[in-house]
C-alpha cells in the first residue's frame, strides 16, 4: 500500500499569483500624492515670494545708493554753476582774457525798468 501513495499524481499549479488591486488603498495613495503635491506647490510659491521680496529689497537699496550718488553729483554741479556764475569771476575773465575795462561813471547809462500796464477789465476781454 505504500507504493500506492506515491502513484497518485498531485495537481500542483505553478501559476503566478495575481493580486487584485485594492481600490480603497489606491484612492488613499492618490489622495496622499495630491496633498503632498499641493504642499510642495505652496512651499515653492512661498519661497518664490520670499526671494522676490528679498530681490526687490536689494534693488531698492541699490536705487537708494544710486539716488544718493546722483544727489551728491547734482549738488556738486549746482555748486560749480554758482561758482561759474559769480560776478567777480565773470568780471575777472572779462578783464584778463577779453581785455575789457570797467566803465567810468560818465560812460555808464542807467536804464529805468518800465512796469507793465495793468491788464484790461474783464468786460473788455473777448470770449471765445
Amino acid at each position: 500500500m505504500e507504493a500506492f501513495e506515491y502513484a497518485i499524481k498531485k495537481d500542483v499549479r505553478n501559476n503566478p499569483i495575481v493580486r487584485e488591486v485594492d481600490e480603497a488603498r489606491q484612492r488613499e495613495l492618490w489622495k496622499s500624492v495630491g496633498i503632498a503635491g499641493l504642499l510642495v506647490l505652496v512651499l515653492l510659491f512661498s519661497a518664490w515670494q520670499h526671494f522676490e521680496f528679498l530681490r526687490h529689497g536689494y534693488k531698492v537699496e541699490e536705487m537708494q545708493r544710486e539716488r544718493a550718488a546722483q544727489d551728491e553729483l547734482s549738488r556738486q554741479y549746482r555748486l560749480e554753476i554758482e561758482t561759474l556764475r559769480s560776478p567777480k569771476r565773470i568780471e575777472a575773465l572779462a578783464m584778463e582774457q577779453l581785455h575789457l575795462v570797467a566803465p567810468s561813471q560818465s560812460d555808464a547809462i542807467i536804464i529805468e525798468r518800465v512796469l507793465a500796464a495793468d491788464p484790461p477789465a474783464m468786460s473788455v476781454v473777448a470770449r471765445r
